[in-house]
């Protein structure tokens, strides 16, 4: 838009430039031309009077001249060319051609360019076999021609400034709304359903800001409500699940005592009913997800350290990199569950972790788990962290572990740090699991 605002007022002052420039031009010069054949035909009679003798001297008439400066009298007669002073190339720049039409009876004008510049030429016939032709310097008029340009050009270039300068303030001005969309839009999707329009920043604009506040409002309003669901239930799940576990190992502790059928059947209870719980716990956090990360100061490569230890891997897997801060803005729950989504995914699914890198780039702080497994597929690597998806190789496993929502929940958790996870392909075969965290350097 602002380009083309200064376009158009380019080529509008462009137009209007070269239109007073050629009007003025013209005008100037046809002014000129009138004045100086005026001053021309008024000295020819004065010549005309002055050489009506029978001896008349030439050169007394043409000094009784008054011409200035910028006009230089000469006479022709009988094929001698008389001047007041030394001839400094003025008969030489008369055209031939307007000679002979002048000497022909004739008067005639005719501009050239003479030594000394532009120049205009006035021949008007006298007595027979005289002719008085007058040249008049155009320098000035041609000086005050080029200055009209330049003014013109200048104005012109001002004009299309001018015109840049509401092209991008008219931009800024209509844009703005929708950049304000933009970034409530971007705030929503990384989980601050607080976000809103304020509807006093464009009154014109009031039925969107109104329209669009009601779709987050209510956007909001089914997120909550579906949270709380979920929430409702997972609890409502844990009283009855703790009551199956407790039983379930009772029946294990006695399986040395039950007929072998009866004991297999105890144990895939037993173990069923963990899944069970894993289920409703991830369901538990899921449903608290969407809530804003409680950032704080966290040492993140010792509490890494911690989570391995808790899932009995070594502590050196932990790698900080070289320059990275060890103290990271961080939620300290959410930065320990997704470490050990990841990892248990590692141990599940990808033949173990084989490296925790803590690094980062520029201000964006990230966390790269690799496995040895079999890898991920290009077309599965967004699906895996949808809910309730788990990735190729358990399917063909026919891996029953896993709820599915392990991934889903690291993916939720970096989009409230403002970040993303994604998976890579590890060097030397396997996978490379990768969340970026934004505004972990404060």
């Amino acid at each position: 838009m602002t380009a083309g605002f200064a376009a158009g007022a380019l080529l509008l002052s462009a137009c209007l430039a070269l239109a007073s420039y050629e009007l003025i031009r013209t005008s100037l010069i046809q002014e000129r031309e009138r004045t100086a054949v005026r001053a021309a035909y008024f000295n020819a009679t004065i010549v005309n009077s002055g050489i009506s003798g029978d001896q008349p001297d030439l050169l007394a008439v043409l000094r009784s001249l008054d011409t200035g400066s910028a006009r230089r009298p000469v006479l022709r007669r009988d094929g001698r060319w008389y001047a007041r002073g030394a001839d400094s190339g003025v008969t030489d720049a008369i055209p031939t051609g307007l000679r002979e039409v002048v000497e022909g009876g004739r008067p005639a004008v005719q501009r050239i360019q003479a030594a000394d510049g532009p120049a205009l030429v006035v021949g008007v016939p006298l007595a027979e076999g005289t002719a008085f032709y007058q040249v008049d310097s155009l320098t000035e008029l041609a000086g005050t021609v080029r200055t009209l340009g330049v003014v013109l050009l200048l104005v012109a270039l001002a004009t299309t400034a001018a015109g840049a300068a509401v092209g991008w303030y008219a931009t800024r001005r209509v844009l703005r709304p929708l950049a304000q969309v933009t970034r409530a839009a971007r705030d929503i999707a990384r989980g601050d359903l607080s976000a809103r329009l304020d509807a006093a920043s464009d009154p014109d604009l009031i039925s969107l800001t109104s329209s669009f506040n009601d779709m987050v409002g209510e956007l909001s309003h089914r997120l909550e409500r579906d949270r709380r669901f979920a929430a409702d239930v997972a609890h409502e799940l844990r009283s009855p699940l703790q009551t199956l576990a407790a039983s379930a190992s009772v029946l294990t502790r006695r399986r040395d005592g039950l007929d072998a059928r009866t004991a297999t059947a105890a144990s895939l209870v037993a173990a069923e009913i963990q899944r069970f719980q894993a289920l409703v716990n991830d369901l538990l956090h899921l449903a608290r997800s969407d809530q804003p990360a409680q950032r704080e100061h966290v040492a993140v490569a010792e509490l890494a350290r911690n989570v391995c230890r808790s899932r009995r891997l070594p502590d050196e897997l932990v790698t900080l990199v070289d320059g990275t801060a060890e103290q990271w803005h961080v939620d300290r729950s959410r930065f320990q569950q997704l470490l050990g989504n990841l990892l248990d995914n590692a141990v599940q699914h990808g033949g173990g972790p084989v490296a925790v890198r803590l690094g980062a780039a520029g201000d964006i702080c990230y966390l790269e788990v690799d496995d040895e497994g079999p890898g991920v597929r290009a077309e599965d690597r967004e699906m895996v962290f949808a809910r309730f998806v788990r990735g190729w190789a358990a399917t063909a496993r026919g891996d029953s572990e896993g709820t599915g929502l392990g991934l889903a929940l690291v993916a939720q958790h970096a989009a409230a740090h403002q970040g993303q996870a994604v998976i890579l392909d590890r060097p030397g075969g396997g996978a490379r699991f990768r969340v970026e965290l934004a505004g972990c350097l404060r």
